[in-house]
């Protein structure tokens, strides 16, 4: 049985990193207690540095946290994997990284096979069948915008429809709804602090209010927490 845990974001004012979720996590590995981390998307900053930070965090609820990038042979990593983690950043550069390694297919497989996936913001950009709703700059070109399936719609991370008073530029609810007038997959406005739980085809939104979901066409659904039909 597929089993995903998908954040809008790792870390909320005032709290720790990766200190919302922790709990979330916690219940999501269960037995579980390692994990691959796949750091892929951090840009400006090292993948030893983003390994430690997170094995900080998940040490805490007795989690051991291992980097791929230190792995001679990273599908293999892939194939032997008990959990696999990836963590936000820029996508681009995440999918681009997945994709000169060959991993998308291997990540797929695995899964698909049962193995749980978390992913935070561009993490959980990543899981969803593109990467057309990210919100970052294209700092590199992947070999195509194409993610890895693993759920049948589309999430946008760290949702906010706040605007900068005398800004001219679109609001983020515009933009979504520009990409809703050429595209049929449906895209899931996820604020920060929120995120989905899904196991097998059950998906569970969690979060404190409704959010929004945007359908072909500019249609605006919304979604309460609990399990919920995208």
């Amino acid at each position: 049985m597929k089993k995903l845990l998908l954040l809008s974001n790792s870390t909320l004012p005032g709290q720790p990193y990766l200190g919302w979720p922790k709990s979330h996590i916690n219940e999501f590995l269960g037995e579980v207690r390692e994990v691959l981390f796949i750091p892929y998307a951090a840009v400006s900053f090292s993948y030893d540095e983003y390994e430690k930070m997170v094995a900080n965090a998940l040490a805490e609820i007795g989690v051991k946290v291992t980097s791929i990038h230190h792995a001679e042979n990273p599908i293999e990593a892939i194939e032997n994997a008990a959990s696999i983690f990836v963590g936000g950043g820029n996508t681009f550069h995440l999918l681009y990284q997945l994709q000169s390694k060959n991993l998308v297919d291997a990540i797929v497989k695995k899964v698909n096979e049962g193995t749980p996936y978390a992913g935070w913001s561009a993490g959980a950009n990543m899981a969803c069948p593109t990467i057309k709703t990210t919100n970052d700059m294209p700092v590199i070109e992947p070999l195509s915008f194409n993610a890895l399936g693993l759920i049948d719609f589309q999430i946008n991370p760290h949702y906010t429809e706040k605007t900068i008073e005398g800004h001219g530029g679109e609001s983020r609810l515009q933009r979504l709804k520009e990409y809703a007038s050429i595209n049929e997959i449906p895209v899931a406005c996820l604020p920060e602090g929120f995120g989905f739980s899904i196991y097998g085809s059950e998906i569970t939104l969690i979060g404190s209010e409704e959010i929004k979901v945007i359908k072909e066409g500019d249609q605006v659904a919304t979604l309460s927490p609990g399990v919920v039909s995208i």
